[in-house]
């Protein structure tokens, strides 16, 4: 029997991230010693007060369906949350909670984006989005901030000349996957006019939000002025509290787009699991310390690396949050080859930029312990890879 596939599905590749994790597991199960900077999850356990709260959520008999938007504590802590960071528009009836923050941005683009839609991205951009794109009927229209490492005050010229009338949507993430860049008020500022000029929806993917260094804050799109109906804000548990196997991620929008999304998402998942709702709430209300302290293990960690690329003479635009950073390392050449020298000559996984849309470079997780942040820069030098 042949079978026939869904164009949609065909115009999509796999995960690049994926691919080089499964390739660095397969590599260990030979017996190798990889290090594996390709990851994209903190190497922290979860905070005891949230699976004893798990626990508590089990033995209470929360195991079956919930209200499939999400329980009334956890969108009601997510929304005094947000009511902390000025995104005062937004109550609980405006929050759907998801099965992970990639299930959130699914729903979206599966709202939103009809056949033939132009969808705007900032590159580099996380792998996921052109694919959601794609699996939605959308077009791509790309902006480059390489050249500006990876800042969008700089790009503005060129992102006025990419939208038009014609973009449905543009999405934002700040402080980003794969660069580590915390867009400025002023870069949001010019997002912001554009997109009041073109009429476009904007995503503010805020997943790392919590996740920056040197003082620098974050600042959520939809808290100026014209953008408080036009941004869906997204986050989720995976990054800041070290959840990313517990799958609970939620957005926030205008309530017309919650109901419109919420039929994609009581048609696909039901609802997100109940017990781990409930363990969200102890996660968002009583977990900063804990947060803390993975944030500044992450700060030590960025100023290590940078140093010893810097050691190498490799240029490294500084990240000023979350745990990525890319260094340029095949200006002339070919990042995919490169860091497939990287993971087959020195066991070192790492991914190429050219899946971020930015070729030339390589996203590097330091999510890991300072000592093997050494060995893998130890590798790639006796390499020759830097």
């Amino acid at each position: 029997m042949t079978m026939d596939f869904a164009s949609r599905v065909e115009r999509v590749e796999p995960s690049a991230t994926l691919a080089i994790s499964n390739k660095a597991a397969e590599l260990e199960a030979e017996g190798k010693d990889v290090v594996d900077l390709s990851v994209g999850e903190p190497d922290f356990d979860t905070p005891e007060n949230i699976k004893d709260a798990a626990k508590d959520a089990l033995d209470a008999g929360h195991t079956g369906y919930t209200s499939s938007n999400g329980i009334p504590e956890l969108k009601e802590a997510i929304a005094d949350s947000l009511h902390d960071d000025g995104l005062t528009q937004y109550g609980p009836d405006n929050l759907i909670v998801t099965p992970g923050g990639k299930q959130a941005l699914y729903e979206i683009f599966q709202t939103i984006i009809d056949d033939g839609d132009e969808v705007a991205l900032l590159d580099p951009a996380w792998v996921s989005y052109e694919a959601m794109a794609k699996l939605a009927g959308g077009t791509l229209t790309r902006v480059d901030t390489a050249t500006h490492d990876f800042q969008l005050e700089g790009a503005l010229d060129d992102l006025a000349d990419a939208v038009s009338d014609e973009t449905e949507l543009l999405v934002v993430n700040s402080p980003g996957n794969p660069h580590g860049a915390v867009y400025s008020r002023d870069a949001l500022e010019g997002v912001r006019d554009l997109a009041v000029e073109h009429d476009i929806t904007v995503i503010s993917d805020e997943i790392y939000k919590e996740i920056t260094y040197d003082g620098v804050e974050a600042v959520s799109l939809g808290t100026l002025e014209g953008m408080e109906d036009r941004t869906i804000t997204l986050n989720g548990f995976s990054k800041a509290y070290s959840m990313t196997g517990w799958r609970l991620g939620y957005f926030a929008a205008p309530e017309e787009l919650v109901s419109q999304a919420g039929k994609v998402h009581s048609h696909s998942v039901s609802c997100a699991v109940n017990f781990v709702q409930h363990a969200g709430v102890e996660a968002i209300t009583n977990t900063d310390d804990a947060v803390e302290e993975m944030r500044q293990a992450f700060a030590e960690r960025r100023e290590f690396l940078m140093g010893l690329f810097e050691d190498h003479g490799v240029h490294v635009p500084e990240p000023q949050g979350a745990f990525y950073m890319m260094p340029e390392i095949a200006p002339d050449g070919d990042d995919t080859e490169w860091c497939d020298q990287a993971i087959s000559e020195a066991q070192v996984a790492t991914v190429p930029g050219t899946a971020f849309g930015t070729p030339g470079y390589a996203r590097i997780s330091y999510a890991n312990s300072k000592e093997r942040l050494q060995e893998a820069v130890d590798r790639l030098a006796e390499a020759d890879l830097i």
